[in-house]
């Protein structure tokens, strides 16, 4: 069942990779709130209305009924699903909560933190971005990257998704940090079986194409 959220706002940033992982949340859970696209391209996350809801200049971020302001996009996340815990993907219960909270952490830091750092300090789009870019520290989070993905596909070879028979929202970044490698110039190795058979499975799911 559809869930109306409509009195929240949502200053998206379209397919950026934080942006993007509230938005497939979102789909998953059939949360439907207020939309205000931000063109980030053209720098309107640095404008000043967005310095005044969140001085750090980042999106997302989800300004509540009572006006207040919730920035970093796993936050905006944990909020709806202590909104609405029925369907919750961070988990229900002390220890699943905990062993789904450990993986997303594992896959934020150890793969999609890598993917950004390469992006970042590689891309040459990005060079008014990151100052300064430092190439080779692009190239040490390629290898970080690639690495993980190895250990990433051991642990799926007895998992459907990265924490077990549910999708949570461990899934959510990994295919964010999987998309995301292909601007960051980051190649993974075809013989990846569980790697690449949970890929698939997770870009069938109706909210990845949001």
């Amino acid at each position: 069942m559809s869930i109306d959220a409509t009195d929240h706002t949502l200053f998206d940033g379209g397919r950026a990779p934080n942006p993007r992982r509230v938005a497939i949340y979102l789909a998953e859970r059939d949360i439907n709130v207020t939309v205000k696209p931000v063109d980030m391209g053209a720098l309107e996350h640095k404008s000043d209305s967005i310095s005044a809801l969140n001085p750090l200049k980042q999106l997302p971020l989800l300004q509540l009924p009572d006006g207040d302001v919730i920035t970093e996009s796993i936050a905006i996340c944990c909020y709806f699903d202590a909104l609405y815990p029925d369907g919750a993907l961070f988990g229900k219960g002390p220890k699943e909560v905990a062993v789904f909270e450990m993986w997303q952490r594992r896959i934020e830091l150890q793969l999609l933190y890598p993917v950004a750092q390469a992006f970042r300090h590689i891309h040459p789009g990005m060079k008014d971005w990151e100052v300064p870019q430092v190439p080779e520290w692009g190239e040490v989070n390629k290898a970080k990257a690639v690495r993980f993905s190895k250990l990433l596909n051991e642990h799926l070879a007895d998992n459907e998704f990265i924490c077990g028979d549910d999708f949570t929202v461990a899934d959510i970044t990994g295919i964010i940090a999987v998309d995301f490698s292909k601007p960051a110039r980051i190649a993974y190795d075809e013989n990846l079986p569980h790697f690449s058979r949970w890929i698939e499975v997770v870009r069938s799911r109706p909210s990845y194409s949001r």
